[in-house]
């Protein structure tokens, strides 16, 4: 696929990427870049998504600067018209006969979990049984909600960030962060192509976000059971239930759980589309509490998002310098393993 960088290719292509969430897109187009092209979104009437690539085939005048007319987008530069296959439907001149052949790329798009997702590469490799795994965001029992946030840093520095959650101690210190984070053992492992890294912190003092979701005091046993999923996804099992309950690594039901979501669509090489949002099996029916936790969690982030805005301008200040990993990295380090094996393997099928 042609981008619109000439750097080496830092994500995989044919895969499938959230473009945005289903609230993001209606009937006004939604311009986006994803993986280096200019694209544009809006619904139908019957609501599927059109996914076009956002410039007009006559002067390239952003197509999202459109006019919607019924299922098709007229250009706002001459006119020109294209259905929501891209093809021309009506030409600047109407008096003139309609050139088929001029027509505007479009992109297979699917809904699911809440996300719009939009294939990045050769539409005929297109197969949705490779949407990454993102249960149990439509679990019975469940309920799961969440927002974006634009980021200007790599999409894989935000990988390493979800891939440790060290960092929580710290950078979340108000509300998901506690010293025994640092204290615990980590235990990491590559599966495949799917990367493994759990934290278990038996008989500690529960954190403010979590004493409140159990709604009572006491010790609990928390764990972090984080999940890297090409091509870009992380999901990270989190939760706590009382000291005795029985809850252990593998089977932790007892308590509180939740199902942190973070799927990271690159734009540029220095910036990504960042869509996060948590599935959790307790107080589903409480839509105030819903409301509020998305707000209380866009805190969270915007806290990642400051860090990590903040490491890439200091990695583009010293370029004489190379990011080092310690042993809280493995999670990262084994994620980009996968993710340089899968592009190898993209440029070797290419050449």
């Amino acid at each position: 696929m042609t981008g619109i960088e000439t750097k080496p290719v830092t994500w995989i292509e044919n895969a499938w990427y959230v473009a945005a969430w289903d609230y993001e897109i209606d009937r006004q187009p939604l311009a986006r870049t994803i993986c280096g092209t200019p694209m544009m979104f809006y619904r139908k009437l019957d609501r599927s998504v059109v996914a076009m690539r956002d410039a007009c085939p006559h002067r390239l005048l952003p197509l999202s600067l459109g006019i919607r007319e019924g299922d098709s987008i007229r250009c706002k530069y001459h006119g020109l018209k294209l259905g929501p296959d891209g093809v021309a439907e009506e030409m600047p001149l109407t008096s003139e006969k309609v050139n088929t052949r001029i027509c505007a790329e479009t992109y297979v798009t699917h809904e699911r979990y809440r996300f719009v997702w939009v294939w990045v590469g050769e539409k005929a490799l297109a197969d949705l049984s490779s949407i990454p795994d993102l249960s149990p965001c439509d679990d019975e029992g469940w309920v799961h909600d969440g927002g974006y946030y634009h980021v200007a840093c790599d999409y894989r520095l935000m990988v390493d960030n979800l891939m440790d959650l060290t960092h929580e101690t710290h950078v979340h210190s108000g509300s998901i962060g506690q010293p025994e984070i640092m204290e615990a053992t980590l235990e990491s492992r590559t599966e495949g192509d799917v990367v493994y890294l759990s934290r278990w912190m038996p008989d500690i003092d529960a954190p403010p976000f979590w004493r409140g979701a159990l709604k009572k005091d006491g010790n609990v046993d928390r764990w972090q059971i984080c999940k890297f999923q090409l091509p870009s996804a992380v999901m990270i099992d989190v939760g706590v239930a009382p000291v005795g309950a029985g809850a252990t690594l593998e089977h932790h039901d007892q308590g509180v759980r939740g199902m942190v979501i973070d799927f990271m669509t690159p734009e540029t090489h220095s910036s990504h589309h960042y869509f996060w949002g948590m599935a959790r099996n307790f107080d589903i029916d409480d839509a105030g509490f819903t409301a509020r936790f998305r707000t209380q969690q866009g805190g969270v982030f915007s806290e990642d998002k400051e860090i990590l805005e903040a490491q890439q301008r200091s990695i583009a200040a010293n370029p004489g310098l190379k990011l080092n990993a310690y042993s809280i990295d493995q999670g990262g380090v084994r994620a980009r393993r996968v993710i340089g094996a899968a592009i190898r393997q993209q440029n070797e099928t290419a050449s």
